[in-house]
């Protein structure tokens, strides 16, 4: 028996308000807070707040925590690291851990040419410096992005964003050259094929384009699986036209889909793998994974002061660890048990529209009428707050969607708890008309 959820005080209790108060008195108003969770602690799937409430985390901070939270493994090659040395700049000098880590990601990233890596802080660092490569390697301008997509808070990836207006509103003139196409969408189905085409007769000619740049899952767009078919036809367009596919795995990355990258559930393979999050288990880390073909740039042209910190790597290699040794695997079969359940749910709740996922990175939609696929608009943080004061917290993504994003460490009984939890929030909640 799970000693998770539990409730004693109503959430937020007295410490949380205090915390709650001293954070909007002095934190920038940027912050968004999803609900007013005050977290003292994290063990594997659960999260503790700060008034001795627990929780069953089903978004790990945003799919980070992939191992779960505080993963003895991995606090064990933290506190080794840190203890020798936290910083020396790799950018000019070397150290084990990360020449380490680069030949285990060129080793396990997608496809079988030969590959060279280079680390990063975080997801948007990765695609800025994708940006610069791109530009560098074909010599060339303009870049395609996908509608719904979202690559992170920098102005390089504010520029290829187009999930939320407020993501890009008065901080332009952006990043010029980028051009903006329908993402995938089974209700449209031949949409972005047509909108490409328009786009390349009247706009923009196919030999101008550095890179596409796409997630292989869409993440704050809606959790949206594309057919084979969109992976592929940019697949082709880039070997045709000279340009580089990125894929944008930031988040479907390291395990989340079952597979080491999202791409293998594809069978499409990039030039260049862009990851974070999931990979250093909660500890800020990413990379930039390029054939070698592609990573083209001279010395100098790029580099980091912090980037493969020596402790940050230690975390990403005992990560990698865990997922290589059987968190994957069970991302697979936990991720099949929760989808049949959702899909049971299914039948017994009009507002979900849709279910669809591969592995743990699932989306749940709500809809006003499954026949029109409106979106119930306004629903989804109402469900949020209605779970969490249950004890499950969820994350929503794209207009009306829920996204399930656990830790890859959870089993049978996690899932039972997140479901039964999730008909309880959706019984109590009255559907707008």
């Amino acid at each position: 028996m799970k000693n998770y959820p539990r409730i004693v005080t109503p959430p937020p209790g007295p410490k949380a308000q205090a915390v709650i108060a001293k954070d909007r008195r002095y934190a920038s108003p940027s912050y968004i807070k999803e609900y007013p969770l005050v977290v003292e602690r994290g063990e594997g799937a659960m999260v503790e707040d700060v008034d001795g409430n627990r929780y069953l985390d089903f978004m790990t901070g945003i799919a980070v925590a992939s191992t779960g939270h505080a993963h003895p493994r991995v606090v064990a090659a933290i506190k080794s690291a840190s203890e020798k040395f936290l910083h020396i700049c790799a950018t000019d000098f070397y150290y084990a851990a990360f020449a380490d880590l680069c030949e285990r990601l060129a080793r396990l990233g997608p496809g079988s040419d030969p590959k060279r890596v280079f680390l990063t802080n975080c997801g948007a660092e990765a695609v800025e410096g994708a940006i610069k490569l791109a530009r560098s390697h074909t010599r060339r301008p303009n870049l395609i992005a996908f509608h719904g997509a979202f690559h992170g808070r920098t102005l390089g990836a504010i520029s290829l964003n187009s999930s939320k207006a407020k993501y890009r509103r008065h901080f332009g003139p952006l990043l010029p050259g980028v051009h903006h196409l329908p993402y995938a969408n089974p209700y449209r189905p031949s949409a972005w094929k047509e909108a490409a085409e328009e786009l390349f007769h009247q706009r923009v000619a196919p030999d101008e384009i550095a890179a596409v740049f796409v997630e292989p899952i869409l993440g704050e767009g809606g959790y949206v699986i594309p057919p084979v078919e969109f992976l592929q036809y940019w697949r082709d367009f880039c070997d045709e036209h000279g340009a580089l596919l990125v894929f944008d795995e930031v988040q479907s990355g390291i395990g989340r889909t079952g597979f080491m990258f999202a791409s293998e559930a594809f069978g499409v393979v990039p030039d260049v793998t862009l990851v974070a999050k999931g990979l250093g288990s909660g500890m800020p880390i990413g990379a930039i994974i390029a054939k070698e073909s592609v990573m083209s740039w001279g010395a100098g042209t790029h580099g980091s002061t912090f980037a493969g910190n020596p402790v940050c790597c230690a975390a990403a290699l005992a990560t990698l660890d865990l997922v290589e040794g059987g968190l994957a695997s069970n991302a697979r079969a936990a991720g099949k048990k929760l989808l049949d359940g959702l899909l049971a749910l299914k039948e017994k709740h009009d507002a979900i529209g849709d279910v669809r996922g591969i592995g743990l990175m699932i989306g749940v939609e709500f809809v006003r009428d499954r026949a029109t696929k409106e979106p119930l608009e306004g629903f989804v943080p109402q469900l949020e707050t209605a779970a969490f004061e249950r004890g499950l917290l969820l994350l929503g993504c794209g207009r009306s969607t829920i996204r399930l994003a656990p830790p890859l460490i959870i089993d049978d009984e996690d899932v039972e708890i997140a479901l039964n939890i999730l008909d309880e929030s959706l019984a109590s909640l009255k559907v707008p008309a």
